[in-house]
């Protein structure tokens, strides 16, 4: 990347130059194209040597890069006087190297986007309940914050006071302002729509959703994928090759081909040209820095394009169930009251007795329910019977099927089936008298099921891992159409079945969102932690989708198996010019000029190439 501003200025100064050159009277023309040269190309000279001395003495051999070809290429031609064709090779060359630069600059950019997305002042309550405004970084966990109208939220933490719409595009991707209540999450940078509210710090600066986005992005670009990082080593190699054939070309040409020694020296120097890697050493670079800029953008975060490249190659996944594929808190979806049962006092009922407990269950009944009526009533909690109340005389009961000995047979029918569909089966009395039904389930999440379906079309085999009954488990697993159900696991145990899927699949990957995914994410050749899961499943996981939308990882997979597409499509193509312009010097067919443009517009085809990944949807 260049450091110094003066070069793109010295690039267009030198290319208007060019131009100009062609109208300058006799002498007048080599002298404008030799400064054209010098002005588009002084510093191809410089990264050229420079870089070349540097890398050299950093791995105790000569490693050149393609600069010196390119500098060695353009002053062989100003040598044999087509001064002409030296000037044009610098100038396609410098141009399709600040192509390649804006390309590997584009993900560079987007950690710039996002760092000016960071909040620098809090607005923080003080002890006598004053508004003071202070750094972020002074910012502790417990601080109670005020959030301005169209304000930024400073760091991360809970909604005590007010309500918010926040747009959490650059946390989560996604574009549609999200609204939050009191006890709703808030993340750091995120912006508050019209409302102001008060929030309480819950993490401390560096370990926000924020910073670790942050962090993921910048690993993603220091790490680039398997096929960028042979072409980079094998660089050094193949330039070292191409220098090693220049005397064996120039006395093949005078000895066998018979040419004269000015034209051994010419199509000596267009070997150089069109032998220079130029489009090969772009071929990977810009389309995996274009995909994981375009992924970063959709809420998808890679720690490096190895993972990215690793993904096309995906052959299992198993997938952690509660909160990765299913809604992670149960749900009410069957209820069922005898014939002689009054509903809507059952109701009311059931719905002031679950309010006074805290249990997931009682959680899930009373957002499902809409009482018509508020009752005022104590309720006990007794061991293995379940919440009891007395209500205008009666005794209302709210137990476990097995609780009771007196059951409808339709109800013990209905319950037998929605048990064994892997529901939980809550049963509702008075007086003893069982009156009804609620089967609760963690559903799965909207998202799952054309996931799996995905994942299945492309041959990829999947399984479901969950700690539940196996009976809950294969219900689960049916629903979704998952290829193996792995119940009654342990945590300690996802670890060993996904040792075990790496022993039938050559690329296995592992979705979990818990602490107890966390060795499993690590042991896969891929983990993907869910954006709304643990810290610990985020910080040991390669890829983090944050949001809870494995239509998410679909889309990473449908740009991974694109971007192999691509790199292949561009070495190729690449390789495939190099012979052929080899083949026609050796015939003398083309010339300078000729190979200048074909091979360096091959190098702007590929970067070009690799940037539509920028655009992929």
């Amino acid at each position: 990347m260049h450091s110094n501003k003066l070069a793109p200025l010295a690039y267009l100064a030198g290319l208007g130059l060019f131009g100009l050159s062609f109208f300058l009277p006799g002498s007048g023309r080599p002298i404008g194209f030799l400064a054209a040269t010098a002005l588009a190309g002084y510093h191809i000279v410089i990264e050229g040597v420079g870089e070349t001395i540097t890398d050299s003495r950093a791995q105790h051999k000569f490693a050149p890069n393609i600069h010196i070809l390119m500098f060695l290429a353009a002053l062989g031609a100003i040598l044999i006087g087509s001064f002409e064709e030296a000037a044009l090779l610098i100038l396609i060359f410098a141009g399709a190297h600040f192509l390649e630069e804006y390309a590997e600059g584009k993900s560079q950019r987007e950690i710039t986007a996002l760092l000016d997305l960071n909040p620098v002042e809090a607005r923080r309550y003080d002890a006598t309940g004053a508004i003071e405004v202070v750094p972020v970084g002074d910012l502790a966990v417990g601080d109670r914050l005020q959030v301005l109208n169209g304000g930024q939220v400073p760091t991360d933490g809970t909604i005590i006071k007010g309500t918010a719409t926040l747009n959490e595009a650059a946390i989560t991707g996604e574009s549609i302002p999200q609204e939050k209540t009191v006890d709703a999450p808030v993340f750091g940078s995120t912006i508050n729509g019209d409302s102001t509210f008060e929030m309480v710090v819950t993490k401390d600066a560096q370990d926000t959703v924020f910073a670790k986005i942050l962090q993921l992005v910048q690993e993603s670009q220091q790490s680039l994928g398997k096929t960028a990082t042979k072409i980079k080593r094998f660089e050094p190699l193949y330039v070292t090759t191409v220098l090693v054939l220049l005397p064996v070309v120039f006395l093949v040409g005078v000895g066998v081909i018979h040419w004269s020694v000015a034209t051994s020296i010419y199509r000596t120097i267009v070997f150089l040209i069109s032998a220079s890697p130029c489009a090969l050493a772009a071929a990977a670079v810009p389309a995996t820095l274009s995909g994981l800029s375009n992924l970063a953008r959709h809420g998808v975060l890679f720690k490096g394009g190895a993972y990215l490249n690793q993904l096309a190659e995906l052959q299992a996944v198993a997938f952690d169930k509660t909160g990765t594929l299913t809604a992670g808190q149960p749900m009410v979806t069957d209820v069922a009251f005898t014939t002689g049962a009054n509903p809507d006092e059952l109701v009311n009922q059931l719905v002031a007795m679950e309010r006074q407990s805290n249990h997931p269950l009682a959680t899930a009944i009373v957002a499902h329910f809409t009482p018509t009526a508020n009752l005022d009533i104590t309720v006990t909690n007794q061991l293995g019977r379940g919440l009891e109340s007395q209500i205008d005389g009666q005794t209302v009961r709210i137990g476990k099927p097995t609780s009771f000995t007196a059951v409808p047979h339709d109800l013990q029918r209905q319950c037998d089936d929605l048990a064994a569909a892997g529901k939980t089966v809550i049963f509702v009395a008075v007086d003893d008298q069982v009156q009804g039904l609620i089967a609760l389930m963690d559903v799965p999440n909207p998202a799952s099921k054309a996931a799996i379906d995905y994942f299945k079309r492309q041959r990829i085999h999947t399984q479901m891992i969950t700690g539940d009954a196996q009976l809950t488990g294969q219900a689960v697993g049916a629903a979704l159409g998952v290829d193996e159900v792995a119940a009654n696991v342990l945590p300690e145990n996802k670890a060993t079945i996904i040792d075990q899927q790496k022993q039938r699949y050559a690329t296995v990957a592992m979705v979990g969102d818990g602490v107890n995914d966390a060795p499993a994410l690590v042991k896969a050749d891929i983990g993907v932690a869910m954006g709304d899961g643990t810290d610990v499943a985020i910080d040991v996981a390669d890829t983090v989708l944050m949001q809870n939308d494995l239509s998410k990882l679909t889309y990473a997979h449908r740009l991974s198996k694109r971007l192999n597409q691509i790199i292949w499509t561009n070495l190729i193509f690449a390789l495939a010019i190099v012979v052929l312009l080899i083949v026609l010097n050796f015939l003398s067919i083309t010339n300078i000029a000729w190979g200048v443009v074909v091979h360096e517009g091959s190098t702007l085809l590929v970067i070009l190439n690799g940037l539509r990944l920028l655009m992929f949807k």
